[in-house]
């Protein structure tokens, strides 16, 4: 199929192209990558009056560490974030999740900011934002604000994003050497959407004790969700067995999964403690 008739628009500056969509209005859509849009707009599950194209905003393409913070263009391609030194250095959690999202093709033409934006529940990208407390920075012609990524995600492909904003800039604290991370996610084939996904990271002390944990789940909700009761429970610990068992059966016990041809409520429920247990392991095999 291919998608109804829509003015096209190509800017050459960001200022431009948000006078577009302040003109535009409800009927613009965001073209970055185009790896959800574009099948969207095909299948006719998406419509758009105007098409405001990202992709000569080189100005959002960046990865940049300052002053103990990772902040990332918008425009970022997933591939670019896979195989950067810098992010590998700073957050290796984000080269992890990059590596698994969809296909080398995909991973080559798609954005941060688009899967931000998008917002699928099973995706990468939303997990860890979530996990690790992102801040993103929006942009309008009248102004811009600063969202926690743990206020952005409010239901399925939907967020706080308002229709004459751009999303520019994704920031997150740089890891420290005491810091350690986790990453677990289930799929049907490599490639796929998760089932089921669980990120974490912990920062211990000198003694190997966890001071701050943060764990959270995709998949398994209508958003991506940070189980902070899970994480609570790891603080002041020093990765014992039943204190790692405590916090995935508390992580199992937060989530509301849907169920449908790829797993029941039980089955994701139950994945979701499997892959947290998982995590929290992972991390604490890199103390």
């Amino acid at each position: 199929m291919k998608p109804p008739p829509f003015s096209y628009a190509c800017p050459d500056s960001v200022d431009e192209a948000l006078a577009l969509l302040a003109e535009a209005g409800d009927g613009a859509k965001l073209l970055a990558g185009g790896q959800s849009l574009v099948p969207l707009l095909n299948l006719r599950m998406a419509w758009a009056d105007a098409v405001i194209d990202l992709n000569r905003l080189s100005e959002l393409d960046f990865i940049v560490q300052e002053n103990g913070t990772l902040r990332i263009g918008a425009l970022t391609r997933h591939r670019a974030l896979e195989v950067s030194d810098t992010v590998r250095t700073a957050q290796p959690l984000m080269a992890r999740a990059a590596s698994e999202v969809g296909h080398l093709a995909i991973r080559n033409r798609g954005t941060i900011g688009g899967s931000l934006v998008h917002a699928d529940p099973a995706a990468e990208w939303p997990l860890v934002a979530v996990t690790l407390d992102a801040e993103l920075l929006l942009r309008s012609h009248t102004g811009s604000r600063t969202v926690a990524a743990r206020d952005f995600f409010v239901g399925p492909l939907t967020t706080t994003t308002e229709p004459n904003e751009l999303l520019c800039e994704i920031r997150v604290p740089v890891a420290s050497e005491q810091t350690r991370w986790g990453f677990q996610e289930l799929c049907r084939r490599p490639g796929d959407f998760a089932i089921a996904a669980v990120a974490c990271q912990l920062t211990l002390d000198d003694s190997q004790t966890c001071r701050v944990a943060s764990l959270a789940v995709a998949g398994a909700h209508d958003v991506p969700l940070a189980v902070a009761e899970a994480a609570a429970c790891l603080v002041g610990s020093r990765g014992e067995d039943a204190v790692l068992a405590e916090a995935a059966d508390r992580a199992a016990a937060a989530v509301d999964p849907p169920s449908d041809v790829h797993g029941s409520v039980d089955f994701r429920r139950r994945m979701v403690r499997v892959l947290s247990r998982r995590a929290l392991d992972q991390a604490w095999q890199h103390s």
